[in-house]
């Protein structure tokens, strides 16, 4: 591998809270050794359209704490061919760039094992995502943000199940994981929690309903992710009110309100470390994995593994829920 001198970062996917504090700490710690730090726009698609920004100290300056990504966001479809990234590969020459920090989810790195793959472009990846189903870290860098805001939401609404007499059925991002589901609701004490990696029985669930109304329970919280197969938010109360029609019943999808806001204080931190161990493992000639966070140290996973494997989920944190809304 070439000396690099010129690295690149940039986000790509759905932006996560603590994009930026991995952007800072991507851009700072490689001023602090000697790389000439630039932001490629919208993703891959700046790659392609040449869109580079240079990126000083002062560039990353007061951004620690805003959501987003100040290097925006998108999926680029042209990415996808291998006449895009061979546009986007002759940009990079032509301006220098010789290496790449890319932040995102499974897509992103998708990308980033193919690219890195065709033209030996040295590239390494942090994870930013908040559905948390990466392999190889213990955190992803915007999903305790994005169980905090959940549970900011449900508090709330669990005010007005309460003063109501309500059953709240609130939807929660996840469509191929539950993460954000079973830590909010274990966070809020909700009285059911559908996710993908558990099945749904239809049945059971208006079982326990019933139990829980014949023990004088008048208002109640059902967590379900998005993905989940009993159909979401929607499904599950038509459902309930088939067989309750008694029950006064309300859906609350949250929706992209998980991703924004500012990041807690945990994934400015966990960003932070990424986000510095990055540029370090750039200048020690390593390539094609993701950096991440395992029982709080470092660690590097192959793009190929952390793209197939997805982190295990811990079920009985289900049955720990369910104990404790009783």
């Amino acid at each position: 591998m070439k000396e690099l001198k010129k690295i690149a970062v940039l986000t790509s996917g759905g932006d996560s809270p603590g994009m930026n504090a991995a952007i800072r700490a991507v851009v700072r710690t490689g001023i602090n050794e000697s790389f000439e730090m630039v932001g490629s726009m919208r993703g891959y698609q700046g790659l392609i359209d040449g869109e580079i920004v240079p990126m000083h100290s002062r560039s990353v300056s007061n951004i620690i704490q805003r959501g987003g990504t100040i290097l925006k966001s998108a999926r680029s479809k042209e990415f996808y061919e291998k006449e895009g990234r061979q546009k986007a590969y002759d940009k990079m020459c032509r301006m220098g760039i010789d290496g790449l920090v890319v932040i995102g989810g499974d897509g992103t790195f998708t990308g980033a094992k193919i690219f890195g793959k065709e033209f030996g472009v040295p590239i390494v990846g942090l994870p930013g995502t908040i559905d948390n189903d990466l392999y190889g870290t213990d955190f992803t860098i915007g999903f305790d943000t994005a169980v905090n805001t959940v549970v900011e939401a449900v508090d709330k609404l669990r005010d007005t199940a309460y003063s109501h007499d309500r059953l709240f059925i609130i939807e929660v991002m996840g469509r191929d994981a539950g993460f954000i589901a079973l830590g909010s609701g274990l966070a809020t004490g909700a009285e059911m929690i559908l996710i993908p990696e558990s099945p749904t029985y239809i049945d059971e669930m208006l079982h326990l309903l019933e139990k829980d109304w014949k023990k004088n329970k008048t208002s109640g919280i059902i967590l379900v992710a998005e993905g989940d197969d009993s159909g979401g938010a929607m499904k599950v109360e038509d459902e309930i009110n088939a067989h309750f029609p008694d029950y006064d019943t309300r859906v609350s999808i949250l929706g992209h309100i998980q991703r924004g806001g500012s990041p807690s204080a945990r994934d400015r931190v966990l960003a932070s470390r990424l986000g510095h161990a990055a540029i370090m493992n750039l200048k020690e000639g390593v390539s094609g994995v993701m950096i991440g966070m395992v029982d709080s140290e470092i660690e590097l996973t192959s793009f190929e593994k952390s793209i197939k494997h997805h982190q295990a989920i811990n079920l009985e944190l289900l049955d720990i829920a369910r104990i404790l809304a009783i």
